[in-house]
């Protein structure tokens, strides 16, 4: 196979997961305290196996980019929205254990612990969340994190920040893990906000035309390899078939 068609079936796969990101973005447009993510190319170099017409340079997607901007505030008014107005992210414990998040769109189980859309409790200090029983009044939130039910306070969110984000990895529902060798700190340089949501920061605008730009490509690569493995052989097979 010549190298030329090695290298456009790797820039063809390489679009494939392109167009798969970009379709994550555009999908998660409307979730709460999601992360946009950038991808760019490398070149690998490809062994030469035998015969130095087959030597070919391929195209490979690198590790993504998370873009960790904020998203704007949007004021939802429920009373279990809550935003982070600057660094840092909420913790939450799962089974597979500690995850962190800025989507703030928090639910109220049975026995008052205030959990993630999916279940999972929302940490404290010393502890999950909860509302004491009995307490009575709206839900609100003090700049430093602290929740109280009418006159009570029933807790303060833990928030960490990380020195490094570009290690961070993620999961569903905007969540996020964080390798062993990360750890987090506690932080006191964010507000939190109640009856708002930090917005995902997507822009579905630019999201479409990159998503443009890469079928654009994927629809120049297919020509290429069939003018490659179509056209030039055959007119090869007619070429020596004359000789």
């Amino acid at each position: 196979m010549a190298g030329g068609t090695y290298a456009a079936l790797s820039g063809l796969q390489t679009r494939m997961e392109q167009l798969d990101r970009l379709a994550a973005d555009i999908a998660n447009a409307k979730t709460a305290g999601y992360k946009s993510e950038r991808v760019t190319t490398n070149s690998a170099a490809r062994p030469s196996f035998g015969n130095a017409l087959q030597a070919a340079i391929d195209v490979t997607p690198s590790a993504g980019h998370l873009d960790f901007r904020a998203g704007s505030m949007e004021k939802t008014g429920r009373d279990l929205d809550f935003a982070l107005e600057g660094k840092g992210f909420f913790v939450v414990d799962t089974p597979q254990g500690a995850r962190y998040t800025r989507n703030g769109n928090f639910q109220l189980a049975a026995d008052g612990t205030v959990t993630t859309a999916d279940g999972h409790p929302v940490q404290t200090g010393t502890g999950p969340l909860k509302l004491a029983r009995g307490a009575n009044g709206p839900i609100s939130v003090s700049d430093d994190g602290t929740v109280s039910v009418g006159a009570q306070t029933v807790g303060k969110f833990r928030v960490v920040d990380f020195g490094d984000y570009s290690e961070l990895q993620r999961e569903e529902l905007g969540r996020f893990r964080a390798p062993a060798a990360l750890q987090p700190t506690d932080t006191d340089g964010v507000a939190v906000r109640s009856g708002m949501l930090e917005s995902s920061n997507v822009s579905v605008v630019d999201r479409m035309v990159a998503l443009t730009d890469v079928a654009r490509g994927f629809e120049a690569l297919q020509r290429g390899l069939n003018i490659l493995s179509t056209e030039l052989d055959g007119r090869a097979i007619t070429e020596l078939g004359r000789r």
